[in-house]
């Protein structure tokens, strides 16, 4: 059973999310919160698995929830899942520097939002395509500082190389499998031997490692 704190300022939304996950027999919502300071303190509550996470939220805005459950200063990072908008590319930008484990839109169906849920707790950090392009389209030049050496690129294999680009061009394990007619699990291999070999933490960070580092541009 995955538990899952919801959080968002907007009570409809909410009533919204917990009757979708609360449909799935491996979902269980355990808390709701109506803003980013009641997130932060349920989850630590709570120990949830995931948390469903707004941005603009009042109190505590959902970047900085994101920071204090899941920064690269917490020692047991909570899965925070932000869901989003288009117009909002500046704080998806800023989510993925405070440490999200991946974002979709909040127009996507019910089907994509609990598979998110899932993906996420079993560990495999998702960032929507969609929300991918249009983040990289829109910040590929605040991306692009090549400020990290390039010598951990170059310890990736050239079939790791190829796997982080598509992962880096928004693609997801699925999509990289049928484009270099592997096995998804062939995939999920070489992901997380490129997590390894390059010392992140999950795929949204490969995505930004791998525009950071010229790897990948616009």
């Amino acid at each position: 059973m995955t538990r899952v704190l919801v959080a968002d300022d907007q009570a409809l939304i909410r009533t919204g999310y917990v009757t979708i996950f609360d449909a799935m027999p491996d979902l269980e919502v355990v808390g709701e919160a109506g803003d980013g300071s009641e997130a932060v303190r349920l989850a630590g509550e709570l120990r949830p698995d995931v948390v469903v996470m707004d941005i603009r939220m009042p109190v505590l805005d959902g970047i900085e929830a994101t920071r204090r459950l899941a920064g690269p200063d917490v020692d047991e990072p909570t899965k925070v899942l932000v869901v989003t908008t288009f117009n909002l590319d500046e704080y998806v930008y800023e989510a993925i520097r405070a440490g999200a484990a991946g974002f979709l839109l909040k127009d996507a169906p019910p089907a994509e939002l609990v598979g998110a849920v899932r993906t996420i707790a079993a560990g495999e950090a998702l960032v929507s395509p969609a929300v991918t392009r249009r983040l990289i389209g829109h910040f590929g030049e605040r991306l692009r500082p090549a400020d990290q050496p390039a010598a951990r690129v170059e310890a990736l294999a050239p079939r790791e190389t190829e796997v982080l680009t598509l992962i880096a061009q928004g693609m997801s394990n699925a999509e990289i499998a049928a484009e270099l007619v592997i096995s998804p699990e062939t995939v999920k291999t070489y992901v997380s031997r490129i997590l390894t070999k390059l010392d992140l933490r999950d795929r949204v960070q490969a995505v930004v490692y791998a525009y950071r580092t010229g790897l990948v541009t616009v």
